[in-house]
């Protein structure tokens, strides 16, 4: 997944030269607590947010260019990096939203924590069935049933629970990906088990044809 992918599109803008009382409408409008500033080009040239506005206006400050974060001190990603990247500027900075540019540095859309939170609950809601069939696509000639009986020993393995084929796809039918990352005990150790799942069917099937 790219940045592009989950960056907000529907994004305004401000020029340097433009009044503080006229941005600090504009953005009370669209309910945007950070804007990009750009050029006649929409190049980004700096950043504002609600803060820096009402300190602006406090202050007797007139324009934009009196207030902006130029563009050197800005974090920013590219359209075309990776989403992870996004998420973890955003993380570590500690921000709302950061702008996205085109090789030119022409804003493309603003990434937003929002936009983050709302694209990871949507990877959490996806149903293990959903990888568990992933899995079965890319391990040619392994079933589904040999999935589950593996996925069944591994789960005994690691809980002491003996639990049958059946019931094992019972529950992943009805587990999100969310879910089964917290029933593991971490994203870390949900994907150790899948690959003992995917070593254990392997180690299965060519042991069967050994025989």
């Amino acid at each position: 997944m790219k940045v592009k992918e989950i960056m907000d599109k529907e994004f305004i803008s401000v020029s340097a030269d433009q009044g503080l009382v006229e941005v600090s409408i504009k953005m009370e409008k669209y309910r945007k607590f950070t804007t990009p500033v750009v050029d006649s080009d929409k190049r980004l040239v700096g950043w504002i947010t609600s803060l820096d506005v009402t300190r602006g206006l406090r202050e007797n400050l007139k324009t934009v260019s009196d207030i902006m974060h130029s563009k050197d001190a800005i974090v920013h990603v590219h359209e075309n990096d990776p989403a992870r990247l996004a998420v973890l500027e955003t993380s570590h900075h500690k921000l709302v939203s950061i702008p996205v540019l085109a090789d030119n540095d022409v804003v493309m859309g603003v990434v937003r924590s929002f936009d983050i939170v709302e694209t990871l609950s949507q990877l959490y809601e996806i149903k293990v069935t959903k990888i568990f069939e992933a899995m079965e696509d890319e391990l040619k000639g392994v079933s589904w049933d040999e999935l589950m009986e593996a996925a069944a020993i591994i789960t005994r393995r690691r809980t002491g629970k003996r639990i049958k084929p059946q019931e094992y796809e019972q529950n992943i039918k009805n587990a999100t990906f969310g879910e089964a990352i917290w029933a593991t005990g971490g994203l870390e150790k949900f994907f150790v088990g899948l690959i003992a799942i995917g070593e254990l069917v392997i180690a299965r099937k060519v042991a069967r044809a050994r025989k």
